[in-house]
């Protein structure tokens, strides 16, 4: 019997990353090894503290039975102080704060609760592919708004003021950025907020990259008036090496939160207790964890930048935040994920190319930090024998 599939997912390819890893996965059955540094997966372990807490809850006979939907209120309360202390940003944590299963369902959830069909999304091209795909499975349509490398990646507002904005109901921002690592600043965060008052947009802050190669964290929130028209997403992934514990938080206006919430009980039954309290204990970490972190991959992305000019590509001096390398491709390339195949299949290295991000990407390539020195030094070699011409 024939089952046809739904028509939201008529229009949704299965996820780049999700293809490219099952042919590197076959690769390597074949006894061919192959450095992934295309996937923002890090390698570096969590905080101690976050470990031995998990251990320590985890081994409680009580600590495995459902949870409540809201997350436990010392999560809360951690996230809270967590954005005060280090982002400048008050939130209460009884309505201001919802703990996720990660961002990336965060983005979902906004989504499912939001729009309905036929509202318009703004969607940065480069950008996250989630935030359009999670437009089109919620029936919304997904509109691109251009970055360029001449304009520091940021948003161009005269351009925006020209489109038809009289649909549009979100905008999805994403600060540090990805993929390009553009940090954004605080008058960015200003133009947006008054951007999104003026034309009676909700405006989605994605920052899961703003502790990483980044000496001032920022929060959209922080911005005045921002709480009126805007809401952050972020989550432990990169900040403390938990991609696959699944931890974020939703922020901001409570009856947004509230609205996620109806949304998200009817998805899921909780996060386990001892996730809760081991993220609790990672976000008590004081300020040099993050400095070792940063100084860590600050190493690594000299070695991505080699592995760039190995290729003739050239990162771009002002966007070297979060845990990507940008980098421009020579002129004479004449089909990114062309060149991008042809240097897995000659050197066994696999970089990303940008346009999995959009039209914008297609002449740029993203390299990973998440190996560590000695991985890339073999990368470096490796790619040291490209050969365009082959």
């Amino acid at each position: 019997m024939e089952i046809s599939l739904s028509q939201r997912l008529g229009e949704v390819k299965e996820y780049y990353f999700s293809r490219k890893l099952q042919e590197i996965e076959q690769l390597m059955r074949q006894g061919i090894e192959v450095i992934n540094l295309g996937i923002g997966n890090p390698d570096m372990p969590p905080p101690a503290q976050m470990q031995m807490r998990l251990s320590e809850v985890n081994a409680q006979n009580n600590s495995h039975g459902y949870q409540g939907y809201r997350g436990i209120q010392s999560l809360r309360i951690a996230f809270s102080n967590w954005y005060n202390l280090h982002l400048g940003v008050e939130l209460n944590a009884d309505n201001e704060i919802l703990p996720l299963s990660g961002s990336k369902e965060g983005i979902m959830h906004l989504s499912m609760a939001l729009l309905n069909p036929s509202d318009r999304v703004l969607v940065p091209n480069p950008g996250y592919p989630t935030y359009s795909i999670a437009t089109q499975l919620a029936g919304g349509i997904p509109v691109d708004y251009n970055l360029t490398e001449s304009n520091d990646f940021e948003p161009d507002f005269d351009e925006l003021e020209l489109m038809d904005l009289s649909k549009v109901k979100l905008m999805w921002v994403n600060y540090p950025h990805m993929p390009s690592g553009a940090k954004g600043n605080l008058p960015l965060f200003e133009k947006l907020v008054q951007f999104a008052k003026k034309h009676h947009i909700l405006i989605c802050h994605d920052n899961p990259y703003s502790f990483i190669m980044n000496d001032n964290p920022l929060s959209i929130l922080g911005v005045e008036g921002a709480k009126e028209v805007a809401v952050e997403l972020n989550s432990l992934s990169k900040s403390h090496n938990m991609a696959g514990w699944r931890v974020g938080i939703l922020a901001g206006r409570s009856d947004i939160i509230n609205a996620v919430l109806r949304f998200k009980s009817n998805m899921d039954s909780g996060m386990p207790l001892a996730v809760q309290q081991a993220a609790t204990a990672a976000l008590a970490v004081g300020s040099e964890w993050y400095t070792s972190l940063n100084k860590e991959y600050a190493v690594r992305n000299v070695i991505a930048t080699k592995i760039a000019l190995a290729l003739n590509c050239t990162p771009s001096p002002k966007c070297q935040g979060g845990i990507f390398l940008w980098a421009r491709i020579p002129n004479w390339v004449y089909d990114v994920e062309s060149f991008c195949d042809e240097v897995l299949k000659q050197t066994r290295v696999f970089i990303t190319p940008g346009t999995v991000f959009g039209s914008n990407g297609e002449r740029y390539i993203r390299i990973s930090l998440c190996a560590d020195k000695a991985t890339l030094q073999i990368a470096l070699q490796r790619i040291e024998t490209f050969d365009i011409h082959r």
